[in-house]
């Protein structure tokens, strides 16, 4: 007896599907509309991100449908509380937690400086700078990183600053100089990131995939990093010269990436938004600059009530 396979299901029509310029027209005048012009237009003061009074989740969430991230800012005395993350994500729909390696045991990574133990060899654990990347570029296919929140318990003495930039503008930017770029780069083997090999043996799997992808809700994802050593691009000349247009676009003065320092109490929440850290200098006689870092396989949910900010 023949057992028919049910067909997928269609996935809604999207923007960022390079064949749907009508979409695509529609969505980029709407876009450009909404760029916050300034990374203060991106914070929201709050009592307690533990806690959200309904006006602050909506500004959250009008930010992060509108920018892809929000900045949230509170004066709590306890901002060492790793339970802050934990129930703003939760508050925001972010439920999922990547239990990344390295990662803490409840899955929310302490970002310090390690001199020592299995840490102290990757770049997020030193005061080294970090260049352009989303976080989770090498987890599997089922397992990307759609979430992300970053809460600062103590700031550096100096440095430390992220700059960041919607991949949705990314994208956008990349489209309006050549559309074959986008459809290079969501080619489904435009990027692999090599094995990782410890101890002779091969602890995590090379990982190829897409650097654009859309979602199955129809929303835009993104998977890179700028680090060289890190990443194999497919030998294909559009994939090349896309990539290359990818760095310019990242190394020049773009008009749309935002500088933020996180101050004690401050955190970024986003839909894992293209970012890089500036290296940093700790005070010997100060706390060590410590953020907390959760990842998550959700996006923010951003069906606010109402698409409206004052003032913005």
């Amino acid at each position: 007896m023949h057992v028919s396979t049910p067909a997928p299901a269609a996935r809604p029509p999207s923007p960022f599907d390079p064949d749907d310029e009508i979409r695509y027209s529609v969505w980029r005048r709407r876009k450009l509309g909404r760029v916050p012009l300034g990374a203060d237009r991106l914070v929201v003061e709050v009592d307690d991100p533990r806690r959200l009074r309904a006006a602050e989740r909506d500004a959250l969430m009008t930010r992060c449908r509108r920018a892809n991230m929000a900045v949230y800012a509170t004066h709590v005395r306890d901002c060492e509380d790793k339970g802050i993350p934990r129930a703003l994500g939760a508050q925001l729909g972010l439920c999922r937690l990547d239990h990344n390696w390295l990662a803490d045991d409840d899955a929310i990574t302490s970002l310090t400086v390690s001199g020592a133990g299995p840490r102290a060899e990757f770049i997020p654990y030193t005061d080294r700078p970090i260049h352009w990347h989303t976080d989770g570029y090498y987890n599997p296919p089922g397992d990307q990183v759609h979430g992300l929140i970053l809460h600062c318990v103590e700031p550096a003495a100096a440095g430390g600053e992220n700059r960041v930039l919607d991949h949705e503008l990314a994208y956008m930017l990349l489209r309006d100089r050549n559309p074959a770029y986008v459809r290079a780069l969501m080619a489904p083997d435009a990027m692999t990131i090599p094995a990782r090999v410890g101890g002779g043996q091969v602890v995590r799997p090379a990982r190829t995939g897409p650097v654009f992808a859309i979602t199955a809700a129809g929303d835009l994802h993104m998977r890179y990093t700028a680090r060289g050593r890190n990443v194999v691009w497919k030998d294909d000349p559009v994939v090349l010269e896309a990539v290359g247009a990818l760095q310019r676009l990242l190394a020049d003065a773009c008009p749309y990436v935002m500088t933020l320092r996180l101050e004690r109490g401050m955190g970024l929440v986003c839909n894992n938004v293209l970012h890089d850290r500036a290296g940093f200098r700790d005070d010997p006689a100060a706390p060590k600059r410590l953020l907390y870092r959760a990842r998550y396989y959700d996006r923010v949910a951003c069906a606010a009530p109402k698409d409206q900010v004052a003032g913005w």
